[in-house]
């Protein structure tokens, strides 16, 4: 595994090893040692135990987010997408980091297999791609509905440059994300 810093102190891109031959491929998705050994390595600190698993599937220009969870049930998130494609987007939303507001996407594949590791403090967001997009993730707190915010996909001050595939003339989005809100309204996480 190879884990990539990303402008975002803290958002790590992950390429996991894959051996390949003339019957396919084979890839540890997860090992918890070497994931937490590769964090120490970059001198960024072990996250809680994953507790949950999703599984979503998209169509082609359906985004998905900005979204997080509140403490106490604040989540980190391990992504991937095993099949379709997806531009994958962390937003730093701590108050008082100096890297509050910016954010990072990474396209994930089926064939990169890369995976982004979106720590606690930070919102998460996709774009589907392609049809038939499955999106997994695993966090480190279940889904707690009363601690689940949102901010508006499209926030001018955050100014995500969503690439939408070229048959989609707007994305999907569903009608809570719609209306969330902007950055500069929403309830946030401070800086821990």
């Amino acid at each position: 595994m190879k884990m990539l810093p990303t402008r975002l102190p803290g958002v790590v891109i992950i390429e996991p090893a894959v051996f390949g031959d003339d019957r396919g491929w084979f890839s540890e998705s997860f090992n918890e040692p070497r994931f937490e050994a590769a964090l120490r390595e970059l001198g960024l600190p072990v996250p809680r135990r994953f507790v949950q698993d999703n599984h979503s599937c998209s169509r082609a220009g359906v985004l998905r987010g900005l979204h997080y969870q509140l403490p106490p049930h604040a989540q980190g998130k391990l992504v991937r997408v095993v099949k379709g494609a997806a531009f994958d987007v962390a937003v730093d939303i701590r108050r008082g980091s100096p890297n509050f507001g910016q954010w990072v996407g990474v396209e994930l594949n089926a064939e990169n297999r890369r995976q982004l590791w979106i720590p606690e403090g930070f919102a998460h967001g996709f774009l589907a791609l392609e049809d038939d997009t499955h999106f997994l993730y695993k966090t480190t707190d279940t889904y707690a509905k009363d601690c689940e915010r949102s901010i508006r996909w499209d926030d001018p001050d955050i100014g995500i440059a969503w690439p939408l595939p070229a048959a989609v003339a707007a994305p999907l989005v569903a009608p809570k994300d719609a209306a969330a809100p902007m950055l500069s309204q929403a309830d946030l996480p401070p800086l821990a």
